[in-house]
């Protein structure tokens, strides 16, 4: 059964934004961390944001820092992704996933999953 569920994708020009959300229908994931991992065509799924369970703290991937900002309301049980400047190489299928450190950067660091939502980015 999914626990969480993204939505936002789509396709948008180089140069533009996008917002992903992420919700968890069935339960309450406040006390979690959230993050946000990506996997490309033909490449390997990585990690790409990271947020507390207050929100107040974030970690973020080189390759996005000062482009993406994660987000939090944990009063919607909702995590979001918003996503700047957005480049061709940021081309991928975006997951939500929660765990117990938000400073961990590995999949094997979270335990629930979405099934990912598909961001193109077009040059």
């Amino acid at each position: 059964q999914v626990q969480l569920v993204e939505f936002g994708g789509g396709v948008v020009q180089a140069g533009g934004s996008l917002r992903l959300s992420c919700a968890a229908p069935g339960r309450t994931f406040s006390t979690h961390a959230m993050a946000w991992f990506r996997q490309a065509p033909g490449k390997e799924r990585v990690f790409v944001a990271s947020v507390i369970w207050s929100g107040a703290r974030t970690n973020y991937a080189d390759s996005v820092t000062g482009r993406f900002a994660i987000s939090r309301d944990n009063a919607k049980n909702t995590v979001y992704l918003q996503m700047n400047s957005l480049k061709p190489e940021d081309t991928a299928v975006y997951y939500c996933a929660a765990g117990r450190t938000y400073v961990d950067r590995t999949i094997s660091g979270y335990d629930y999953w979405g099934q990912g939502t598909q961001v193109t980015v077009s040059s």
